[in-house]
């Protein structure tokens, strides 16, 4: 291999890094020595029990018998087939028993050194067979490539021999051998699925040559000249025809080997901004200067009579107002646009906003970036909630790597050292088993990021020789590996492949990938390296069907389809912390130095992702939405209404962190905390400012709503007819609200949905009155708590919340009881005691009519917005609770 030379880790992407990653000329021979710790073992087509890594006796612990029927039944299948014909050579099937111990048949395969069976146990895989057939060897003796093509872009590897298996690429699931016996290896993780595989590679091969020959046919010379219609552009436009040859003629050029330019093939044309979220901004601004307005014409009136100039004294509740009110009048203003307005611009491509597929970069001329995906979990289960999400991974990198990109896994498992010795084994069992980095620090994300760049440093300073291969690397890095973990003095728990490649894709613990997304994700961003996130569009990933479940995942796509709709409209991209991809040089960039640490994301506040969002678009870096992938990115939401509360408190505490400082810090620091300074003053949109300001004010607004209906109801009750009119009682806004939120909420998003997805008009409209009950129950019962939450930040109370149920545990009548009366006691002593408060002061009972007339507070509407707040927060944790209305015992 060619000598290679390392970047500063803080220059240079992982594509010029090292050929440990599968990066440089080198790599792209298969047959070539490397290092196997980038491709992580074959994804499962199903989930295995634990047992398999609690014990190593075999698939059914302590039972190794089952693996030798399996075996020998496999092997059966294999002469079946006639995929063996040839005694004396090294055919058969090999499987896996347990940690280190494998079973073959024919059972001569052991005696071969350094043969199949030596390869395999060093691939370390479930099941392997080989498959030998005219059709594999009349095809290995036509071709002299290094990869055998097969549909939509992927690719098989081509190894020389038998001694380059067990460094091959894992996640291919097979390999062609050359010689001395022309042959296809196959290998899963399910021995029920290796023959169905093996068959599918043969079709597929078959169909591939039989394509490939009819259009070598139509090539010819007086052969019929493709016709195909204009395609759709990045725009969304269609591209003429003569455009469209002038761009295959591009990528043919740039996929030679000549000294072309190869970085045109990525060029993306240039993304417009689109202005529409600007228009609905500025009558948004109208709206809200004109409500202002017809507060002050009361003012000025008032004035204009008894000249008591003092009512200007309510010039310094403008500001607040507007801030809380804004968010009211965008939802009017959007839901107006979505019943009349278009909405084509959810379909096409944008700066912000993707609705379509960029071109897929063109791989023949190109190494494709490697991914990192970054995946933190606590006390999940294995078994239940992060082997299926491996799973699902482990599919997505298979595709990757076929396609000719590599990619891995790297775990930030902060709860490896809380959960039992026996659970936590069986964890590095697994993490070892499919060659998954991991990482244990009592800290986050950010530590881990950290240990990962120190390894590069050293890494760095190693002189490379022009005989440097993958195996020198791969020992390189384990030796710098070892370095970081001693200097840190037991601080760190760490293994496998800790490296972060070009791009990180953040998920959760729970969280399912589509099998195909990597390689769209990556030649996005490298089209627009200006670009530092791509958010995607999510779904949600049910785990059971209780009705609060299914309940907050109507309210996840909602909140999905409007983003995705701002968004498209030219708003600014959210960064929700997981199911995106984002920019390892533009993390980087952004990072900062604290106590003598690099650090990248923000350890001050719970909202660590906004922060992140705000630090990347006040350094100039855009943040895209993408669409195209629908659904195909599935999350986790909360299953118990105690989660989703805890989510609530903690974005409000969040955004409270980002702006203000606790108040014992006004006098020295000010209001203001530096990030929010420094966003102010940023070159960002002043749009994309607005938008942020009323995301963050929606928090303030919900929660300034329980001591103003409070308040209101005093008001009201003891001074109506005297209060200034100026101000607005509560009965009016719960009005405008239900009308604005429920009502036109409502049947905007059907509309929407109608002609955006072509969904029925009349189920949607239903279905959206089908959760109307549970999402007002839940948003009037939230007031206090988010109130709370901000409090306890500006009082510097801390407040602490533990990691989100991933899995459903079963639960009874008199179990929740308990825990209701212990979660929401205060919620509780608050109810009854303005309930009781109500009740008196409306002069009914004994101690009602010891109150005089003229404190009596009976008005319908001073008593209705009352009503209804503690109506809604004493049922919200009882009706929303399903362990409590399933009644079981």
């Amino acid at each position: 291999m060619p000598a290679m030379e390392l970047s500063p880790i803080r220059q240079a992407s992982l594509s010029s890094l090292s050929p440990y990653y599968g990066y440089g000329p080198g790599n792209d021979n298969p047959n070539q020595t490397h290092g196997h710790s980038i491709p992580p073992s074959p994804s499962n087509m199903s989930v295995r029990s634990m047992e398999s890594y609690r014990s190593n006796e075999g698939i059914v612990s302590g039972d190794s018998v089952k693996c030798d029927i399996m075996a020998k039944f496999l092997r059966q299948r294999q002469l079946e087939k006639m995929w063996s014909y040839n005694a004396n050579s090294e055919e058969g099937v090999i499987l896996k028993r347990g940690k280190d111990d494998f079973v073959c048949q024919p059972k001569g395969l052991v005696g071969v050194q350094d043969g199949f069976y030596e390869q395999i146990c060093r691939l370390n895989v479930k099941v392997a067979i080989t498959v030998s057939t005219d059709v594999i060897q009349t095809y290995l003796s036509s071709i002299d490539t290094l990869y055998v093509p097969l549909a939509d872009g992927r690719r098989i590897q081509v190894l020389q021999d038998i001694h380059s298996l067990a460094r091959s690429k894992k996640h291919h699931f097979a390999a062609f051998i050359r010689s001395p016996d022309p042959k296809m290896i196959v290998w899963h993780d399910d021995p029920e699925q290796v023959v169905a595989r093996a068959e599918q590679i043969e079709s597929l091969l078959v169909a591939n040559l039989w394509r490939g020959a009819a259009q070598l046919e139509q090539s010819r010379p007086g052969s019929r000249i493709d016709t195909a219609p204009p395609t759709p552009g990045p725009d969304g436009k269609m591209t003429p025809l003569k455009q469209t040859f002038r761009l295959k003629e591009k990528e043919v050029i740039s996929s030679d080997d000549s000294d072309v330019d190869v970085e045109m093939t990525f060029c993306d044309l240039p993304r417009k901004t689109r202005l529409y979220q600007s228009i609905l901004i500025g009558i948004t601004a109208m709206i809200a200067v004109t409500a202002l307005g017809v507060g002050w014409r009361y003012i000025a009136v008032e004035i204009s009579v008894d000249h008591n100039w003092m009512r200007l004294a309510f010039l310094v509740v403008v500001p607040f107002q507007a801030w809380l009110g804004w968010f009211f009048f965008q939802t009017l203003v959007t839901g107006l646009s979505q019943l009349f307005g278009p909405v084509n611009q959810m379909l096409t491509n944008s700066r912000s906003f993707s609705g379509i597929r960029s071109k897929r970069i063109n791989t023949p001329g190109r190494q494709l970036p490697h991914v990192t995906v970054q995946c933190p979990v606590y006390k999940e289960g294995l078994e239940a909630v992060i082997e299926p999400t491996m799973v699902s991974i482990r599919d997505a990198i298979s595709t990757y790597e076929m396609q000719g990109g590599t990619a891995n896994i790297f775990v930030n498992d902060d709860g490896i050292q809380l959960i039992p010795e026996e659970e936590a084994r069986a964890r590095r069992d697994y993490y070892e088993e499919h060659n998954i980095g991991w990482f244990k620090k009592a800290s986050n994300m950010n530590y881990a990021m950290n240990v990962s760049a120190r390894v590069e440093d050293k890494l760095t300073r190693i002189s490379r020789h022009a005989r440097w291969n993958d195996q020198l690397e791969e020992e390189a890095y384990r030796d710098a590996l070892d370095q970081v973990i001693k200097e840190d003095q037991g601080r760190t728990w760490a293994d496998g492949n800790v490296r972060i490649g070009d791009y990180i894709l953040i998920i959760d613990s729970d969280t399912r990938v589509p099998e195909d997304c990597f390689l769209d994700a990556v030649s996005e961003m490298e089209q627009s390296p200006r670009v530092a996130i791509i958010q995607f569009s999510s779904g949600v990933m049910n785990v059971t069907t209780s009705f609060f479940e299914l309940g907050i995942t109507y309210f996840t796509n909602l909140i999905y389809t409007a983003i995705q709709f701002g968004v498209a409209n030219g708003d600014v991209a959210p960064f929700v912390g997981h199911n995106a991809i984002l920019r390892w040089s533009a993390l980087q960039d952004i990072s900062y130095n604290e106590d003598g640490v690099e650090k990248y994301w923000a350890e001050t506040t719970v909202s660590e992702d906004f922060d992140m969002a705000l630090r990347l678009q006040s350094a100039s870096y855009d943040l895209r939405f993408s669409a195209y992938f629908g659904r195909g990115f599935q999350e986790g939401v909360s299953l118990t209404v105690y989660d989703e509360l805890s989510r609530w408190e903690k974005y409000a505490y969040g955004c409270s962190e980002l702006i203000f400082h606790p108040l014992r810090y006004w006098p020295t620091r000010g209001p203001f905390t530096p990030l929010f300074r420094r966003f102010i003053t940023s070159n960002m949109p002043f749009m994309a400012k607005i938008t942020i300001m009323s995301y963050i004010g929606t928090y303030y607004a919900i929660s300034s709503a329980f001591f103003l209906t409070v308040m209101n109801y005093f008001l009201i009750g003891w001074f109506n007819g005297y209060l200034d009119h100026y101000y607005v009682d509560s009965f009016k806004i719960y009005f405008s609200i239900v009308i604005v939120f429920q009502a036109l909420g409502v049947v905007s998003l059907a509309v929407l949905r109608y002609r955006v997805e072509g969904r029925n008009l009349f189920l949607a409209f239903l279905e959206n009155l089908k959760w109307l009950p549970l999402l007002t129950i839940f948003l009037g019962g939230i007031s206090i708590h988010v109130f709370q939450a901000i409090a306890c930040h500006m009082l510097s109370i801390d407040m602490s919340w533990g990691a989100t149920a991933k899995e459903a545990k079963r639960t009874s009548f008199f179990a929740e009881i308990p825990t209701i009366l212990k979660k929401f006691k205060f919620t509780f002593a608050f109810c009854l005691i303005m309930t009781a408060a109500m009740i008196v002061l409306a002069g009914v009972g004994p101690v009602g009519a010891l109150i005089p007339y003229d404190w009596q507070i009976t008005g319908f509407v001073a008593i209705w917005p009352i009503s209804v707040l503690i109506t809604f927060h004493f049922l919200m944790p009882l009706v929303l609770n399903p362990g409590l209305m399933q009644f079981t015992f």
